[in-house]
């Protein structure tokens, strides 16, 4: 019950309600939208040497599952979209998580986008798809303008240093009424391992330092994609929860995915005696037992973020004009006698 009552101790204190927003990056995206030079957040090349390091390791497929099944469900969110699209481009496609699902009655041409050459020599695509592979690093999408119909990306965007360029630049690229749909982790993912980790070092070490990289958070996806120009927006989130054995095969995996830590400020080392207080803590703060076989596991929570957006076109669907409305909100409860009303009028006419 120690570990118990420190975490409510902790949750009480401001500091601790401070130290868990430091993972968002609200007030980061919000000092970009409002200034032309980015904050780096991220280490693009220690990224890009986890990507390479991850796409070469001889058990790559075994970490494949949960990329995989976002993958396949926003795949499924382009077939949903009654059209097809001559040219896309995904971007960060990894080891072609998106590109393998996607139906050749949804796209053409497909054109993959990575930082590693060995995960876009493992990419396929269904029959029917002209495939071409291009290296590009999502923190410089260059594109001709005007020049796609649809861009997808699944779980790389957010370890972009400068989003608002980032979307920016895709909404340049792709032609009027074109389509971008992305998936990137959201600020809830992981919270487990985040608390027991500083419940930990604030044990062992009486302070915290991060090693969980920042999360973009929802409220500011929308705002990220209304300021670049985007419209009709659609964000949803959906929670995924796996179970591990441990605290560290959870993190054994989230090495192998290359979503390691990659953030400048983060702390290079976890000593031994912290990692064994955070799996004790996780264990006790949310660990489950199988009442049949008496097995213990973890919970891990992977927040996604989904989101569509379109560049406009005149005719697209506009709101109307405001003050335009007959009848008042305040007047909603009586709705059935106005409509009632309105259909007697009508009938008069």
């Amino acid at each position: 019950m120690y570990f118990v009552a420190q975490f409510l101790r902790c949750c009480a204190s401001p500091f601790y309600g401070r130290s868990v927003r430091l993972l968002s990056v609200s007030a980061v995206n919000s000092k970009l939208i409002n200034e032309s030079h980015s904050i780096n957040i991220f280490d693009r090349n220690t990224k890009t040497l986890q990507r390479q390091r991850a796409a070469v390791a001889d058990d790559a497929n075994l970490y494949d599952y949960l990329k995989d099944e976002i993958g396949f469900r926003l795949a499924d969110r382009v077939f949903d979209i009654k059209r097809k699209f001559k040219l896309a481009a995904d971007i960060g496609c990894n080891r072609g998580y998106v590109s393998k699902h996607i139906s050749p009655s949804s796209v053409e041409e497909l054109i993959v986008c990575d930082v590693s050459q060995e995960n876009l020599d493992v990419v396929t695509v269904m029959e029917g798809i002209k495939l071409r592979k291009q290296i590009l690093d999502e923190e410089h999408i260059d594109f001709d303008s005007n020049s796609l119909d649809l861009v997808v990306s699944c779980l790389s965007l957010h370890w972009v240093n400068d989003l608002p360029r980032a979307f920016h630049k895709i909404l340049e690229s792709l032609k009027e009424d074109g389509v971008f749909m992305a998936s990137v982790f959201g600020g809830d993912t992981l919270y487990e391992l985040r608390s027991s980790l500083q419940l930990a070092e604030l044990e062992r070490k009486g302070g915290l330092s991060p090693h969980i990289s920042p999360f973009t958070e929802v409220r500011d996806i929308g705002s990220l994609l209304s300021n670049a120009g985007f419209s009709m927006l659609t964000i949803d989130t959906d929670e995924i929860v796996v179970n591990y054995p441990s605290i560290f095969e959870l993190m054994s995996d989230l090495k192998g995915m290359a979503e390691s830590n990659a953030a400048l400020n983060r702390s290079l080392h976890l000593q031994r005696d912290v990692q064994f207080a955070s799996a004790a803590i996780y264990q006790q703060l949310y660990g489950k037992t199988d009442p049949e076989s008496g097995t213990t596991s973890i919970p891990a929570t992977f927040q996604i973020i989904n989101m569509l957006g379109w560049k406009p076109h005149p005719k697209q669907p506009q709101p109307i004009q405001r003050g335009s409305g007959e009848v008042s909100l305040k007047d909603l409860h009586k709705l059935d006698e106005i409509v009632k009303e309105v259909k007697t009028i009508k009938d008069k006419d």
